[in-house]
Parts: C-alpha cells; sequence; structure tokens
C-alpha cells in the first residue's frame, strides 16, 4: 500500500470505531521490565509509513517542558502584570539515537515550549521576536483574547519582527495552548515546534486537593514522520490529511514515566495535524482500567465522570485523573484505539506511552478527587431555535470549505454577525469529504448540546463541560450553543485539522459591538480590528528591548484598559439582553445556512436592531482583512 492511498484509507477507515463503548485492548501484552521499561516485544517490524524503525519504544523518559518565568512583574492601577519574552527559532533535536538530528523551530528553541502557569486575573503580555525563516501570528487558544492580539492569520511577525501580545486571563482555571496561526502554514509550523502549554490556576480549584505540583503533568500527544537522515519529513504533501507513523508525546516517541502508586492529574492536548486518539489506559494483563475526566478544554467539569476511553480531536484537551494505587511495581500503557490494525504501516499507533508504577509513595497530599468539582460552570442561556447552519465539506482538489466559502475570499470570509453579549445556538454539519473536522471557535466556549447522524452520539464527559472545539465526524449533525461575548470584533472558527485550515477551512463571525454598554466600558471597545496598526508587529530595534522600553510598553498596554473587568462587561452585557430582548434571524423562521457576507463598511450588523456595530473607522480598515 503506498503512502497516500494509506492516509486516505486512514482518513476513510479510522474515523471512529465505537468510541462511545469500552475499548478493545489491541496491543500486545506486555512483559515488566525490573528497572525500567525496554523494547521487548514492542519493537516495530521495519514495515513503516515513512520513518526509520524506532527501536527505542518506552525506553526514553517523557520530556516535561520547563515552566516560564516572567522577565518582570508589575502592579499597576490595581493589576499585576507579569511580562515574558520568547523567540521563534531554530534548533535541532536528537531523536533517533542512531541518525542525524531533527531541524526544529519552536519558542526559546525548545518544544514544546515552555509552560505558562498563570494565577487567575494576573494579565499577562509575551514579546515574541520572530528569528525564524518563515512569518508566525501566535494564538492563544482557549482565551477570550481581544482581536488585536488573538493571532489573525494575517496579523504575521515577518522574520525580524517582534509584537506584544496582551492576555486578559480572567476566565476560570482551564489547560489552554499557545501555537502558531498564520496563514497558510500554520501546520508546518505547529508540526516544528510552535505549540505549547498554557495553563490558568485558580485558588478555588487549588483548595480542591486534586493532585497537583509533580503530580500534575501535561501530555501533549503528537505524530510525526522520519526521513532515513533523522530529520523530519514534512507535513505538506498532502491535502487531505497528514497521519504520522511516531507517537510522540512531550516530543518523544513512546516515552515512560516513573509514577507513585497514587493518584495523577494529566492534562491530554491533542496537538497532532489530523489525527484523533481513542485514549484508555490497560494494565500488564490487558485489562482496561477506569479513569476519571475531570475536565476539558474551558475548565474543570461539575463533576467527574468515570470512563475506559476518552476521545481526542486536534485541539481538544481532557484533564483526567489516573489511581495507580494497587499497581505497585507494575507496568501500566496507555493505548490509542484509534489505531487501523490492518494496515501493517501503523502498527505502533496503537501504543502513546507507558507509566512504570513503583512501590511507595512519597506525598499523600493532594491526592483526592472530590465528588463536586466546580459549582459554577456559567451555560450560557438555552436556546430551542438553530440560529446558523454551517456546512464543512471539500470544495475542490485541495480545499476545504466552510458553507462553501474559504478563508483565502476576503469578500465572503464572513459568515455570522452575532450581537455582543447574545447566545446563539450553531448547528455544523458534516457533508463531505474523508476526513474529520474539529470545529474551533475562537473567543467563545460553546455548550455541546447534541450529536446525530453518527454512532457515537454525544459522548458524557463532552456534555459535562464547556468546549471551544467539538469533534465533526463524516455524516454527523453537531448543535452547540454559545455566548458571544464579552468582546467584539472579528474571530476566526475553523476546522483544527491544520491540514483543512491551511487549505482555507476557516471563516469569521463578527461580534458587533454593544452601544448600550455604556461608558464604563468604552474602554474594551477598540480593539476589534485583527490589524489594528497600533499592535502589529514592528521590525526589531534594540532601543526597543531596553529595560527602559520594554516597562514603558507594559505600561502603555496597561494603560488601556482593554479588559476593564471581564465579569463586569459579561454581567453589563446579560442584563442589557434581559431588559431589551434579543431577536435573532431564527426566532420567526427556520434556520438557514449562513449566507457569507461582504467584510463591508462600518460592519453593519443584520443580527438585532438593538445592536450596533461600533467599529471606528481607520485608515486601511476595509483593506486590511483582503491581505
Amino acid at each position: 500500500m503506498s503512502f497516500l492511498t494509506g492516509l486516505l484509507a486512514f482518513g476513510l477507515a479510522a474515523s471512529f470505531s465505537a468510541a462511545a463503548a469500552s475499548p478493545q485492548i489491541r496491543g500486545p501484552q506486555a512483559g515488566r521490565p525490573e528497572s525500567r521499561p525496554g523494547p521487548g516485544s514492542w519493537r516495530g517490524n521495519g514495515n513503516s509509513a515513512g520513518s526509520p524503525e524506532y527501536k527505542w519504544i518506552f525506553d526514553n523518559p517523557l520530556p516535561i517542558p520547563e515552566v516560564a518565568q516572567p522577565v518582570f512583574t508589575e502592579t499597576i492601577n490595581g493589576r499585576q502584570i507579569q511580562y515574558y519574552e520568547q523567540e521563534i527559532q531554530p534548533f535541532e533535536k536528537q531523536v533517533y539515537p542512531d541518525l542525524g538530528t531533527a531541524k526544529l523551530v519552536g519558542y526559546n528553541g525548545t518544544a514544546p515550549g515552555a509552560t505558562y502557569y498563570i494565577p487567575r486575573g494576573t494579565e499577562t503580555i509575551i514579546r515574541y521576536t520572530n528569528k525564524g525563516t518563515q512569518s508566525s501570528s501566535v494564538h492563544l487558544h482557549g482565551s477570550y483574547t481581544h482581536s488585536a492580539w488573538d493571532g489573525w492569520a494575517f496579523d504575521e511577525l515577518q522574520p525580524g519582527q517582534w509584537k506584544d501580545y496582551y492576555y486578559p486571563n480572567t476566565e476560570t482555571a482551564r489547560p489552554m495552548w499557545y501555537h502558531d496561526h498564520a496563514h497558510g502554514h500554520t501546520a508546518a509550523d505547529a508540526y516544528y515546534g510552535q505549540a505549547g502549554v498554557y495553563i490558568v490556576t485558580d485558588p478555588a480549584e487549588d483548595a480542591l486537593g486534586l493532585p497537583s505540583g509533580p503530580y500534575d503533568i501535561p501530555l501533549c500527544i503528537g505524530d510525526k514522520i522520519y526521513q532515513a537522515n533523522g530529520d523530519l519529513a514534512s507535513p505538506t504533501s498532502n491535502p487531505i490529511n497528514f497521519f504520522g507513523d511516531i507517537i510522540e508525546v512531550n516530543s518523544q516517541p513512546w516515552p515512560f514515566l516513573n509514577v507513585e502508586p497514587r493518584r495523577y492529574r494529566f492534562r491530554l492536548f491533542d496537538m497532532s495535524l489530523s489525527r484523533s486518539y481513542d485514549i484508555y489506559i490497560a494494565d500488564e494483563n490487558n485489562n482496561p482500567i477506569e479513569f476519571q475526566v475531570i475536565g476539558s478544554d474551558s475548565g474543570l467539569f461539575a463533576a467527574p465522570v468515570d470512563t475506559k476511553d476518552v476521545v481526542l480531536s486536534m485541539g481538544e484537551r481532557y484533564e483526567i485523573i489516573i489511581d495507580f494505587s494497587g499497581f505497585n511495581g507494575q507496568n501500566i500503557t496507555m493505548f490509542n484505539g484509534q489505531q487501523i490494525v490492518q494496515i501493517n504501516e501503523f502498527q505502533n499507533t496503537d501504543k502513546v506511552m507507558r507509566f512504570v508504577v513503583g512501590d511507595s509513595v512519597s506525598d499523600e497530599s493532594n491526592n483526592n478527587v472530590p465528588s463536586t468539582l466546580n459549582g459554577a460552570i456559567d451555560w450560557p442561556t438555552q436556546r430551542d431555535a438553530v440560529d446558523k447552519i454551517f456546512n464543512f465539506q471539500m470544495g475542490g482538489a485541495d480545499i476545504w470549505t466552510i458553507n462553501g466559502v474559504d478563508f483565502s475570499d476576503p469578500n465572503s470570509r464572513v459568515l455570522a454577525r452575532p450581537p455582543q453579549g447574545t447566545v446563539e445556538r450553531w448547528q455544523f454539519r458534516h457533508t463531505g469529504g474523508p476526513a474529520v473536522h474539529p470545529v474551533h471557535l475562537h473567543l467563545v466556549n460553546m455548550q455541546v448540546l447534541s450529536r446525530t447522524g453518527g454512532a457515537r452520539g454525544l459522548l458524557p464527559y463532552e456534555a459535562a463541560g464547556l468546549k471551544d472545539v467539538v469533534m465533526l465526524a463524516p455524516g454527523e449533525i453537531v448543535e452547540v450553543l454559545a455566548f458571544y461575548g464579552p468582546w467584539n470584533g472579528l474571530y476566526m472558527f475553523h476546522c483544527h485539522n491544520l491540514v483543512h485550515e491551511d487549505h482555507t477551512m476557516m471563516a469569521v463571525f463578527n461580534t458587533s459591538a454593544l452601544a448600550a454598554l455604556g461608558y464604563d466600558f468604552n474602554s474594551t471597545q477598540g480593539f476589534g480590528d485583527p490589524l489594528d496598526s497600533r499592535f502589529t508587529a514592528k521590525l526589531y530595534d534594540a532601543s526597543d528591548f531596553s529595560d527602559e522600553a520594554k516597562h514603558a510598553a507594559v505600561s502603555s498596554l496597561a494603560a488601556l484598559n482593554a479588559y476593564a473587568p471581564a465579569s463586569s462587561v459579561i454581567a453589563a452585557e446579560k442584563q442589557y439582553y434581559l431588559t431589551a430582548g434579543y431577536s435573532s434571524d431564527s426566532t420567526s423562521a427556520p434556520a438557514q445556512t449562513a449566507a457569507p457576507t461582504s467584510v463591508g463598511v462600518g460592519f453593519v450588523t443584520n443580527a438585532a436592531p438593538t445592536s450596533t456595530a461600533l467599529f471606528p473607522r481607520k485608515t486601511g480598515w476595509a483593506t486590511s482583512f483582503q491581505a
């Protein structure tokens, strides 16, 4: 079977084999080594999708990315602001011990990048300097960031440029991640290393006694293909999907982790380009081990969900608790149930990593999972009527579209105009193409309401919390609710199969400004242009990097009061519509497929007469989105 045929077969056949049911263990039984995992029967048989045989499965320890440290912290008008610096730069890494190095491009020369742990309510400013060879744009995935700092695909840092990204961090504690979002080459940039973890913490969550510190570990799961010289193979040759034959966790193929016989919290991130995973855990006798899912993209659930597997698509995050007590001295293996056993080229993609359980516990604290986790999930106000319908499908040989529109058309890519502070019910339909579409909406948190048309239905852990990515498989229809706030502006929504995103499966919604918010919140309304010249990238000049200049830049951004208490903005928005009411396009008529609209002058909304678009006119505004 050829490589391309294998990819197509995988995309067509792999989709979701009974993901809602308890998984069937497919991996061979593993013998337990005396000290640490050795390859043993796990060695590849020399037949792969393209990579040289990897002979060190479960031989190498799981890398733990370093923790990001602020350059300085300031308190301005009662708000704490941390300032960080990241350089996008090439580096090399030894992946195959017996081959050459892999050439990567990452944040501060690491992949994944450093992990951020940010206390809720602490604002951050991260200065990215592009010392690579490609343009870049950085998106903090999961944050309700203003458009000007959200990572718009054309808001790029060219090599030799820098930009300050400004983040509020006032949402509930959650596992976010940062990654490249540049137009046309997001997939390659993320694949070669431009991705990292960003976690917002909260004292209320800390008080729950969940596993923390060394017992709280992010797992960034991805797949790669390597060349005979040890370097990475390019992921850009196939416009349908990219499936690697080497599974990596934190950029290490099939690692192991020494664990104590107690509970651990693992934050799962699917950072693959096209591969979804059906994650399950098995003991040495291949018996599945039940675990708990405690949270997803947008934070903790109200209560834990017990399961034997969790389906994870590109861009999604799930937080799980594995209890290793009772498994002293054993090897526990994390498997991927999405592996296609009929295709020899992908014979080891059913394995993810191994846990080597020790015999003693050094710290019994924070070893709890309470029955109630989060009693304050801010669910959107319920709406029975569907407001918008979006069809995800192929639009040509190498084009993917949403409602027949691709992102390269600036006059058609705005497909929705939800007024600021409203709730809308959207329907996503998979109407063609041999691939999964994980649908990601910037700015908002979604409640997944239903999934029809396929065999899976809505999985319990999908419905247990808010999300910013929802998986859409062939033939499925998924409905979601979302609150479109707190900010106004232009935001992208797209398929998080990054191959599809790069082949234009991306559109825009314009959250039109609500004039009635009043004077108190005027400071939050001026950041809806993602190409606002005040905040676009600047050419490197050493004078901008003096201590004095950095502090001045932080003070200047802080003075904008751009993130005036988001909770107060949200409360004002909700109160307004509680009094004035909201009438959408679908209130008196069945929902229609969302039609493309031109960017237009003034961004006038047609969704609600109580809302007006207060985008200030700037030079180049109408044309800036056509770059």
